[in-house]
């Protein structure tokens, strides 16, 4: 099926024309529907006429909330050529190798990066545009704001098949030791956006106003589609500050929020929590681990029933597990540290290691199955024929379903980490501590942490006779793939398990960790 995308905002910019659709906090830019339809509109006739961007090529963001939030879904689905945005604060190193792998034509960064980016970009004939006035003239490169003076902010007129073309990518870790860079179409959007809607509670109305700090590249950003097809404000917070987040909920008024349970635990302890008025919250979202059930019930005193765990994925861009309100104020404890329970927007099926369902309580791995489900890896045939099969997506997590619909990850079939909200792969910080030359040998796993979840950790073997700080090794590893890829420990060791054919073992280590848990994850 075909759609214009621009006629569907054009719809909504009709109905709730006057009504606040964007507000940039740090930058003080605010846009009606009606406004953020035309403008968005003459993003897209810019890239065409001004960038040359067509069907087949390729435009990449490294910017922050604010600048990203002009050129998200809303922009994107309305063009020919396909958006890539990635981490802000991934190092150059990992952006460099994203951009030699997508090859984009165009890349969109913050005037911060240009003095280190702008070489990089322009050996690979990349044009460069930067979301202020640059300070000084350079080759190919050329301000945002520029770039749109007397551009039309008429209807850009494209059609695209909601479910063959890819019209977004985005960036995952690998476990090769390199990202996976997922496909999107129209239609995966669509089903995020859809499934916002469903089941028995509604979270998002016209009167919504939902903050996103965490980075709208991932999965924060799931939330603006479905707040601007309900009426609805989208606000951005550049900075990953918690005393600012709790300062700019009173003043823009705030009702939807999202958080991984490590920033609610430190709001509990926060003093600013209960010095600036937070009773403007009505949903906030929070994901990617569960919720110590001691510290939710914290969280319910301090703010109320406000609490929805989503469980998802990169791959699948919706929720196929919630936890709802209604479900945090009446399910045990135990259940309160499930990922919630399956919806009925996408088929979700425990599978053994033959690819056949497991019985109700059994664990195996977890498939995915829905609109939502990604066409497969760009450039990544091997990765796409691995994970995919029949339209499923193999997750990768261990888990079971119990009786009635609660669905509880026990464990990891990858070697990926989750700590505070985001992913990390074992071998890719491997791989950067074997970059050392003090480094032999590393195993890298995630261990329990009160606050992060889990936390990444590495046993490293140094070479005979060298010597190197924990300190030192952990800032090699911040330099080389970024902070939060980084271990937070490491200890020395003389030894690490490995297989016959030389392959660490490191399940091995990871158990001496959780010992005494009743699941492998955090």
């Amino acid at each position: 099926m075909k759609t214009n995308f621009a006629n569907l905002t054009a719809q909504l910019a009709m109905q709730h024309r006057d009504r606040e659709a964007l507000v940039n906090i740090e930058r003080n830019r605010r846009f009606t529907h009606g406004e953020l339809h035309r403008f968005t509109n003459k993003v897209v006739n810019m890239m065409r006429e001004r960038l040359g961007l067509r069907r087949g090529d390729k435009w990449l963001c490294i910017l922050e909330n604010d600048s990203l939030s002009l050129l998200h879904a809303w922009t994107a689905l309305k063009g020919e050529a396909a958006a890539c945005w990635t981490n802000f604060r991934d190092s150059i190193d990992e952006h460099r190798w994203q951009i030699d792998f997508l090859q984009p034509k165009v890349v969109f960064i913050e005037n911060a990066l240009i003095d280190a980016y702008y070489g990089m970009l322009r050996e690979r004939g990349i044009t460069v545009v930067c979301m202020d006035p640059p300070a000084e003239p350079r080759e190919g490169l050329f301000g945002f704001d520029a770039l749109l003076e007397g551009v039309p902010d008429s209807d850009p007129g494209i059609e695209n098949d909601t479910t063959a073309d890819v019209m977004i990518y985005r960036f995952t870790g690998g476990t090769t030791g390199k990202s996976k860079c997922a496909q999107y179409t129209t239609d995966n959007w669509l089903a995020n956006r859809d499934a916002f809607y469903s089941g028995s509670e509604l979270w998002l109305d016209a009167g919504t106003r939902y903050m996103h700090m965490a980075p709208i590249s991932h999965g924060s950003g799931l939330g603006l589609l479905p707040t601007l097809f309900r009426g609805g404000c989208t606000v951005t917070q550049n900075v990953p500050d918690l005393k600012l987040w709790c300062r700019h909920v009173e003043a823009h008024g705030v009702t939807v929020a999202m958080m991984v349970p490590t920033l609610l635990y430190r709001l509990l302890d926060l003093p600013e929590a209960a010095k600036h008025d937070l009773s403007s919250l009505r949903t906030c979202f929070y994901g990617a681990a569960p919720m110590s059930p001691n510290k939710l019930r914290l969280l319910q005193q301090r703010f109320g029933n406000i609490f929805v765990q989503a469980y998802g994925a990169t791959e699948c861009l919706q929720r196929v597990a919630v936890l709802t309100k209604t479900d945090h104020a009446t399910v045990s404890d135990e259940r309160l540290g499930s990922a919630g329970r399956v919806t009925a927007q996408a088929e979700v099926v425990v599978m053994d290691e033959a690819g056949k369902p497991v019985s109700s309580g059994t664990i195996g791995e977890i498939w995915l199955r829905s609109r939502a489900v990604i066409p497969g890896y760009y450039n990544n045939p091997e990765g796409t024929a691995s994970e995919f099969e029949n339209g499923f997506w193999k997750s990768g997590d261990l888990g079971y379903v119990d009786e009635e619909g609660f669905l509880f990850i026990v464990d990891r079939k990858k070697d990926m980490i989750i700590t505070g909200g985001f992913n990390v792969y074992a071998i890719e910080v491997e791989a950067a501590l074997s970059s050392h030359p003090a480094v032999a040998l590393s195993a890298v796993v995630g261990v329990p942490d009160e606050q992060w979840g889990e936390i990444v950790h590495a046993e490293v073997m140094l070479k005979e006779g060298a010597e190197v700080s924990v300190e030192t090794l952990i800032e090699h590893v911040k330099t080389t793939i970024g902070r939060f890829k980084a271990p937070k420990s490491i200890v020395f060791v003389t030894d690490i398990p490995v297989s016959v054919v030389g392959k660490v073992q490191r399940r091995q280590v990871r158990e001496k960790y959780w010992a005494g848990h009743t699941r492998r994850v955090a």
